[in-house]
């Protein structure tokens, strides 16, 4: 398994794409901060630019860089949730690259639970693009099998695991309101 996030967070360094468990669905992940790397993951999914993704993170020090300004009751209110299968959205840094957050105000962000995805970000040493391992309009990958026949070997590394046992993706919340946007 270290062999596999070490490859994993090499992939990242080095402006790959890679495949990893998260808390309920496969996810695809990059470095945010290359653009090659993010417009790639859009590729694959045939995934319209505009959408934006998910970042996730292993501590609130990685996430903290993309967050624009915004009230200590309103970090308190999405840190009481983390570590854990919360994504909040938060008004983005003015540095934030438009193709992470697409037609998008804000950046939704998750400090994640998941064992094997914490342990990609903690090795990397950042956070990392978080989106479900699918096609546009298909449904999410639920096991490595079915990343591998999406995708075959368009991927620089996979990291292999089971699942984080949630049957649905993340809740998505505005963390500003705290109101849910997705169940």
């Amino acid at each position: 398994m270290e062999a596999s996030i070490a490859a994993a967070a090499a992939a990242l360094r080095s402006g790959g794409v890679i495949a990893y468990p998260t808390e309920a669905v496969w996810g695809l992940g990059c470095d945010p901060h290359n653009e090659v790397a993010v417009r790639r993951i859009f590729a694959l999914k045939q995934r319209p630019q505009g959408a934006g993704v998910i970042l996730i993170g292993a501590d609130f020090s990685q996430i903290q860089p993309f967050l624009g300004e915004c009230s200590s009751e309103v970090v308190a209110r999405a840190m009481a949730s983390w570590p854990g299968p919360n994504t909040w959205i938060f008004p983005r840094n003015n540095d934030v690259p438009a193709w992470i957050v697409g037609e998008h105000a804000g950046i939704a962000v998750r400090i994640t639970s998941h064992p094997i995805a914490r342990a990609v970000c903690v090795a990397y040493g950042a956070a990392i693009v978080s989106t479900s391992a699918n096609t546009h309009g298909q449904e999410a990958a639920r096991s490595e099998e079915a990343v591998r026949l999406t995708f075959g070997d368009q991927l620089d590394a996979i990291v292999s695991g089971p699942l984080g046992g949630l049957e649905r993706p993340t809740v998505l919340r505005d963390a500003i309101s705290g109101k849910v946007l997705r169940h």
